[in-house]
């Protein structure tokens, strides 16, 4: 019997392994034995797939992914599955226009979410605006995509929004950053009537002391609401002698107030121990982009890209992660206040 409640849909049908006899029992993420699931050269023009969001829809599950073209531009491309595990992807790349139906592509697109928000589903990701910054897209049936205006100027990424309004107003996780491979970030949470116009700008998170996240964070999958809190997966960043190294983080937010920390794990959830989390494009990155979940069961499925190569599939319940989140909680002043100065 479940104790922390999703709230949310039930997912029966959401991809499911029970932990391994040789996964690390003192953690609560188990990976999927058969990762990664999407591989090298996965669709005709495609090097490789990775840091991509899936979503359930229609009785099955579509998804936008991070497609490596051969070339090296990156850009957004549609899967569906009818199991959340075996995809088939789109030849060409999502055709996204503006308000008056004319084309407007980015010049290049990468690392996307994908949530919806009551009746309308919602892509995010990294894009070129004069430097890094953030690309909005809304589609409500996966066959027209709308750009919406840019919401922040550079530079920034890692946009996450959650998945229903909070007091009417629909919330965004981002990082302020620079243009290159950042050496710092902080998340941050904004606000918007409209999904235009945003502003109310809250600290969320910094880094922290702990070695798995002292350079950066940058947000993960959509926040997931819980009778404990949103729960929050994202992506924590260390440096070594041969560059920096991902991991999985979680984070529990006040529902009402989500700049404010509850509880904030002090230890990792996963973090690059397997052959296609450690060798790949770029080595060592785990990297957390969406999550389905099962609200009858508590079941959580969390994809994450794996070495900038691969996507891969790690498994958890609700009790379980909230249980090990609030054991090893450690939070401090700038997680707890507001995040106003």
């Amino acid at each position: 019997m479940s104790h922390v409640k999703i709230i949310g849909p039930n997912v029966p049908n959401m991809p499911w392994q029970d932990r391994p006899a040789d996964s690390r029992q003192e953690l609560p993420v188990w990976r999927y034995s058969e990762n990664p699931i999407i591989g090298r050269n996965p669709a005709k023009g495609v090097a490789r797939i990775f840091n991509s969001a899936v979503i359930p829809y229609d009785g099955a599950f579509i998804g936008v992914f991070r497609g490596e073209q051969t070339n090296g531009i990156p850009y957004i491309y549609l899967g569906r599955s009818k199991d959340a595990i075996h995809w088939e992807f789109d030849e060409e790349k999502i055709p996204f226009k503006d308000e008056n139906g004319r084309d407007f592509m980015p010049r290049y697109a990468y690392d996307p979410r994908l949530v919806k928000v009551e009746d309308t589903y919602y892509i995010m990701w990294c894009q070129d605006f004069y430097g890094a910054s953030i690309g909005l897209a809304k589609t409500q049936d996966f066959k027209t995509f709308t750009r919406i205006e840019n919401p922040f100027i550079p530079f920034n990424r890692n946009a996450v929004l959650f998945p229903r309004k909070i007091n009417g107003k629909y919330r965004m996780l981002s990082r302020p950053s620079d243009s290159g491979h950042t050496p710092f970030g902080d998340i941050f949470v904004s606000e918007s009537p409209d999904m235009v116009y945003w502003g109310r700008h809250r600290h969320l998170m910094s880094n922290s002391g702990n070695w798995w996240e002292n350079v950066k964070i940058g947000g993960g999958a959509a926040p997931i609401e819980t009778s404990e809190g949103w729960l929050l997966f994202y992506h924590g960043v260390t440096g070594t002698c041969n560059g920096y190294v991902y991991s999985i983080g979680g984070a529990i937010l006040d529902i009402d107030e989500p700049s404010v920390v509850k509880y904030r794990c002090s230890t990792f959830l996963l973090t690059p121990e397997a052959w296609y989390e450690e060798r790949g494009f770029v080595p060592n990155v785990a990297f957390p982009c969406a999550t389905i979940h099962d609200a009858g069961s508590g079941r959580i499925a969390i994809y994450y890209g794996c070495a900038d190569t691969y996507v891969g599939l790690a498994f958890t319940t609700a009790d379980e992660v909230v249980s090990y989140i609030k054991e090893h909680s450690v939070v401090t002043e700038t997680d707890t206040e507001v995040g106003i100065r």
